[in-house]
């Protein structure tokens, strides 16, 4: 396994969509929690290229936009054609006062405050707003951001979203432009498994961006979610394959677990499968990375980066052995589902 093999998001369509097995994401070079140089942003960007890493993924809400700028540079010195993009609709930034900017996690961003908008006019407004950014004529695929609960505060809320993208022609927009071949694809890029699935009951999506829900902690969307993803050829891109922070830190003081401080109940797990790891002479980071392309749905896994050498790390991550007793072992002491797919060289799931 390597970053730069390739899958398709999917097979079903016209335009199938290529993706490297590692992509990029850019939340971080949005100045996620800490500002990183413009030089530092497009060293990573450069090193995921000369790597073989060729998808890459952006929103507007990073760094209001400082992100999708970031990607602009550097994709003029790619090549458009040369790389699969994604950014997404959902927000759109409109200038305001200083005291109205709504940075969210995001450091030293542009005067801009953020209106969430998912009818027909808001998807349209906002990926207009998002080639200007990038500086490109359009975009591989194109996802519906931030839908779920975590990200509107209630179920209710989520369920408003929802409706507003159905009903108020946002999910019309999003054809439309898939239709007329302006997007390859369609989805949403969420943190929860809840909202797509519920997504794949109301309309014709190729693919959804998870952050996450399918990790060697969780793999609840193995009960009902990926199998309908499989069912409906729908693949997955798997952002926050380390639970916010745990599985690649292991249970030290202060360790994060879906944005927050981990409790006793996960540092607990993740001690035993970080002893696991250990026994096999692997870094709970690498099996973390490399657990997630174990399932067939998952096309590419896509780690933050904000520095070349920290692109570099995650490459040599996805590129190191891990024994298959490693996760058979982990299997026997109930610390992944037995059912869950195991990465390539791995036996299979029982």
């Amino acid at each position: 396994m390597s970053a730069s093999d390739t899958t398709l998001l999917n097979n079903r369509t016209a335009r199938p969509v290529p993706l490297t097995r590692m992509g990029f994401g850019g939340a971080p070079l949005g100045n996620l929690y800490r500002k990183v140089s413009d030089a530092d942003a497009q060293a990573a960007l450069q090193a995921a290229y000369d790597a073989g890493i060729r998808y890459f993924d952006t929103a507007p809400q990073y760094g209001l936009g400082r992100s999708e700028q970031r990607f602009g540079e550097a994709i003029r010195r790619f090549g458009r054609d040369t790389i699969q993009l994604s950014t997404k609709i959902g927000r759109l930034l409109l200038d305001c006062e200083p005291h109205e900017v709504t940075p969210e996690a995001f450091v030293d961003v542009p005067q801009k405050r953020i209106v969430f908008d998912y009818t027909y006019d808001g998807v349209m407004r906002s990926y207009e707003a998002s080639r200007e950014r990038i500086g490109v004529a359009n975009a591989d695929i194109l996802l519906v951001h931030d839908v779920c609960v975590f990200s509107q505060g209630s179920q209710e809320a989520s369920d408003a979203k929802v409706r507003e993208l159905f009903d108020g022609g946002g999910y019309r927009a999003l054809s439309e432009l898939r239709d007329a071949g302006e997007v390859a694809a369609i989805g949403a890029g969420v943190n929860e498994w809840q909202v797509c699935e519920k997504l794949l009951g109301l309309g014709d999506f190729d693919g959804f961006l998870l952050a996450g829900r399918y990790t060697l902690l969780e793999q609840e969307a193995l009960d009902s979610f990926l199998p309908l993803c499989e069912a409906r050829d729908v693949g997955i891109i798997l952002g926050g394959p380390y639970n916010s922070g745990i599985l690649a830190t292991g249970p030290v003081p202060g360790a994060k677990y879906n944005y927050d401080t981990a409790p006793p109940e996960i540092l607990d797990r993740v001690r035993r499968i970080e002893a696991v790891c250990a026994a096999h002479d692997t870094p709970l980071i690498a099996a973390a990375l490399q657990f997630v392309l174990g399932h067939p749905c998952v096309k590419t896994v896509i780690p933050g980066a904000v520095s070349a050498a920290e692109v570099e790390a995650n490459v040599a991550l996805l590129d190191r052995t891990i024994p298959d007793a490693l996760w058979s072992d982990l299997r026997d002491q109930g610390l992944i589902r037995p059912d869950a797919p195991l990465p390539s060289g791995g036996d299979h799931a029982a």
